[in-house]
């Protein structure tokens, strides 16, 4: 069944073209990765599913329901939610309560429920011992688990997962890894943009590459990434 449906979605700033009559079916419970090279469009891609920016042409279905004119928080309690490469936590705010945030206010879930999630967030993703301390205090691993936790919090059927492992050693990418698998295994289906192909290769059963805002290939991963086009555009070397 269809999630996401974008058709012949384009967004461009003056000359430069972001996204290019981009068109994609996602279905519930997917695991799909994204990769291309600097400046291909893959953020901007994401910016205009969730409403950050707004599309010139085309339309972006969400269950069937066209979601283009929704605002980003209209769009958050409809289902999607994004978690970014370098993490945006409400520092000054307790680990706890940035869940509570989402869970309020994403999931519009009342005090007790939200409560009862984030407590149970917390136990997943490995929190619980820092639950109490500023957010902007963590160390780095602690601040990506946050930032999936927060995504999480608002009760997503869709996740957008924006270069979330940038910075994190190979067994960071593995642990944080295993957290988004168990939330895609619970049913949420999950977009991953990242740098670090290993750690999506493993994750990912369709691979999207994106080249000056188009898609130029779309497939089961270890296809994809064998063609010669996709390894001269994204490796750089003569296939």
């Amino acid at each position: 069944m269809t999630l996401l449906e974008l058709n012949t979605v384009k967004k461009s700033y003056g000359a430069l073209t972001v996204v290019n009559d981009v068109s994609l079916k996602v279905s519930k419970g997917e695991s799909i990765g994204i990769i291309g090279p600097n400046g291909a469009g893959k953020s901007s891609l994401f910016h205009v599913i969730t409403g950050v920016v707004p599309i010139d042409s085309g339309e972006i279905l969400l269950n069937g329901k066209n979601i283009q004119d929704e605002v980003p928080h209209e769009r958050c309690r409809a289902g999607i939610a994004r978690a970014y490469q370098v993490p945006r936590p409400f520092s000054g705010m307790s680990v706890f309560e940035n869940l509570l945030v989402g869970a309020t206010f994403g999931a519009d879930l009342s005090l007790t429920e939200a409560q009862d999630k984030c407590a149970m967030l917390l136990k997943h993703t490995g929190l619980e011992k820092v639950a109490n301390q500023p957010a902007g205090s963590l160390r780095l691993l602690d601040r990506k688990r946050l930032e999936l936790a927060k995504a999480l919090s608002t009760d997503p059927q869709l996740l957008l997962l924006d270069e979330i492992a940038g910075g994190l050693t190979e067994d960071e990418c593995d642990e944080l890894m295993k957290l988004i698998q168990t939330a895609q295994s619970s049913g949420i289906t999950v977009i991953w943009i990242e740098h670090v192909v290993r750690t999506l290769m493993q994750f990912a059963k369709r691979l999207i590459v994106l080249d000056f805002g188009s898609v130029l290939a779309d497939g089961i991963p270890k296809n994809v990434w064998a063609r010669d086009d996709v390894q001269k555009r994204y490796v750089g070397i003569e296939a």
